[in-house]
């Protein structure tokens, strides 16, 4: 009978099984890491101040502070500004936007709902669910770009009242303008005059065009 010749196998060094598993850790933690990183970041609200009361809805005007910039290297291409208004008490500070399809962007309308009055928050926004391959035309924003908000909620009001106070001040500036004309009385409160324009609804996207 043909004897087998046995070759012994080596055990491994335990230092060298250590490094063995290291690599194996390691090999699996880069390929686990390329996989992340080749995954599109989706659309994120980041909480920094909580707020309070109900989240935004759809049919509200959300009036907040904003600035927004480039995700990918910071460059600030949109900051909203107090619209000053010869009546007080109408409307809050910050920029009006309306919680409905197409009045912003798809991110923006979908991160307001996620907000409640107060609160301030970090929004992204992928590309996708931004501007796309066609930002608007002049802007700073490339195509393809993502962005990202950083958002203080300063009040949510509904719709019906919006519309209400607007009314109310469209009427109110147009007493004052005919108090102050010629043969008229001297109306309104001293330094208050019609601004520039009178906001006539939320702007179409969050920019300041």
């Amino acid at each position: 009978m043909t004897e087998i010749t046995r070759v012994p196998i080596q055990p491994v060094a335990k230092g060298s099984l250590t490094k063995l598993w290291i690599g194996v850790i390691l090999a699996i933690a880069v390929g686990a890491g390329l996989a992340w990183s080749a995954i599109p970041r989706s659309l994120s609200v980041d909480v920094e101040v909580a707020g309070t009361g109900p989240m935004a809805a759809k049919g509200d005007v959300v009036f907040v502070k904003y600035k927004g910039t480039l995700a990918a290297d910071g460059t600030v291409f949109d900051e909203s500004q107090d619209i000053p208004l010869p009546v007080e008490g109408l409307f809050p500070k910050g920029a009006p936007f309306p919680v409905e399809e197409g009045a912003t962007i798809p991110g923006f309308y979908q991160g307001l709902q996620q907000m409640q009055k107060g609160g301030k928050y970090t929004l992204f926004i992928p590309a996708d669910q931004a501007y796309g391959a066609t930002p608007p035309p002049n802007s700073p924003i490339p195509a393809n770009a993502d962005l990202q908000f950083e958002i203080e909620v300063i009040d949510i009001m509904s719709r019906a009242t919006f519309d209400r106070n607007l009314q109310i001040l469209q009427q109110t500036m147009q007493q004052q303008m005919g108090a102050g004309g010629p043969g008229g009385a001297q109306g309104g409160a001293p330094g208050v005059g019609a601004p520039g324009g009178a906001p006539q609804g939320a702007p179409q996207v969050p920019m300041g065009q």
